[in-house]
Order: structure tokens, then sequence, then C-alpha cells
């Protein structure tokens, strides 16, 4: 009797240690699922935090989305050189122009474009200057640099990225859009920089300035009687040479074509591409 009394007890204890053993396993099995679960959940979590934030410009987390370029609007917006000088704009017709001449340093590669203000020459590199006159002051904030043809025609663009220096046919088209009768008058500004005998109205917001220009020999000639410009275009008959336009103060009708030494200084104005 004693025997089967202790056997019993024996096969309870067993019994009672099996089954704490089963629940606990089943226990630890359950918890690692629900470790697996709520990693699972913090996982996910994280995925749509990230993505409302990114939506939301993200603030506090790194984005995931690149946020979209700005967009330009010829006329509103304004365009930088790599220097950082902003340029207004104006569109005439299809074209979209600066409403400025170019006073930009380097060329967009970021190499200098040399400074020969002081002592100009006719070497075949481009190289830029400002109007050195007496009683000239603030000449680059007014009319930006002159250039010389080479660094116009340079390949590390002169322009800002995006816009080049105009060919002669696409200063044409510019002329023909405002009317290429009344074209002078209708590109250039009205403002006092101007000499006396002014005719202007600029109905096509292109405020062109009387800048003046430097020729090959390094003189300076026309400040406040007269707006030069560059084309990129070489004159066909003679390979030194480049087209340029100007616009006299008292011009009333067309615009004028000149052939100049490619030696010579002249301002930039640059065309959305």
């Amino acid at each position: 009797m004693k025997l089967t009394i202790y056997s019993f007890i024996n096969l309870f204890f067993f019994a009672s240690i099996s089954l704490t053993g089963q629940v606990m396993n089943r226990q630890e099995i359950e918890n690692g699922t629900d470790i697996k679960r709520n990693a699972l959940y913090n996982l996910e979590e994280i995925k749509v935090r990230w993505k409302k934030a990114a939506l939301e410009n993200c603030p506090g987390v790194p984005c995931v989305v690149t946020p979209p370029a700005p967009s330009f609007t010829c006329g509103i917006s304004t365009v930088s050189d790599i220097d950082g000088n902003a340029y207004n704009t104006v569109l005439i017709g299809t074209q979209c122009w600066t409403k400025e001449n170019l006073k930009v340093t380097r060329y967009n590669n970021n190499n200098p474009i040399p400074d020969n203000s002081n002592s100009w020459n006719t070497n075949p590199t481009g190289a830029r200057t400002e109007y050195v006159a007496s009683g000239v002051t603030g000449y680059v904030g007014n009319y930006g640099y002159l250039y010389n043809w080479y660094a116009v025609n340079d390949s590390r663009n002169i322009c800002p990225t995006g816009w080049h220096v105009p060919t002669l046919p696409e200063w044409i088209l510019l002329e023909t859009t405002v009317g290429i009768n009344t074209a002078a008058p209708a590109l250039k500004s009205t403002s006092s920089l101007w000499n006396s005998g002014l005719v202007a109205n600029n109905s096509s917001g292109f405020s062109a300035l009387p800048g003046g220009f430097r020729d090959h020999l390094g003189n300076f000639s026309d400040i406040g009687d007269a707006f030069y410009i560059w084309t990129n275009t070489t004159d066909p008959s003679n390979n030194s040479r480049a087209e340029k336009r100007y616009i006299y103060v008292s011009d009333n009708t067309d615009v004028s074509d000149w052939s100049q030494l490619k030696a010579a200084a002249t301002s930039i104005r640059c065309l959305k591409d």
C-alpha cells in the first residue's frame, strides 16, 4: 500500500513538472511571437512616420522625397550667374531675355575672366573691363562689364546655366517681334543715364542702357550716347570680326549693325535656351 501511495505521489510530481514546463514553454513561445509582432508593428510605424514626414517637408527626420525644382516664369522670376548676381528677366514674343547687362567675373566652370580694365590688350583670350573715364563711377552696377568677343564665344559659357549669348538671327527675331522699323525706341530704356536727345518708350521692357564700348586699342567711347551689344556670330566675310548691334540715343527707327574686331569690348545680354 505504501508503494502505491509513493508511486502516485511521484507520478503526480512528474506530471506537475511536465505540465508546468509545457505552460512555461508555451508562454515563452507566445512571448517570442509578441516580440516579433511588436517589432513588425514598430517597423511599419516607422515607415508610416517617415512617409508622412517626407510629405510634410521632412521635419525632424531624413528626407526620403526629392522636392520639385522651383518653377521659372519669365518676366517674374530672376536668374543668377555663378557670382550670385541676380538678373531680372523679360519675355518678348517667344524669347526670354535678361533685363540687365551681364556683370559676371567667372565662367560657369569657376575659371576667372581676367579683368584688364587698366591694361587692355588684343590677345585672343577672354577678358572683361570697366569703362574707365573721368567722372564715371558705379559703372558695373549700372551697365555691367564690357567683354571682348573671346569671352562671348568661350566654351566654358559666360551666361548662367541654361542661358547663352544670342546669335545674330536671334537678335533679328527680337527686333522683328517688337517691330523692326521702330525697334530702337521700343528697346531703349527711358532712364536718365541717357544723354539729351533721347527718343525712347521702352515698350518692349528690354531696357537698353547707354554703356558705350572699348575698342581694340583700349579707347573708351559713347557712354551715355549708345547701347552696344555683342552677338555670338562671326562676321562671315572677316573672321577677326564679330557682329554686334547698337542703338544711338536719338535713333527712332531700326537697330543698327556693326562688325567690330573681336578684341574690342562690349556689353552682353543673355537669352534663355
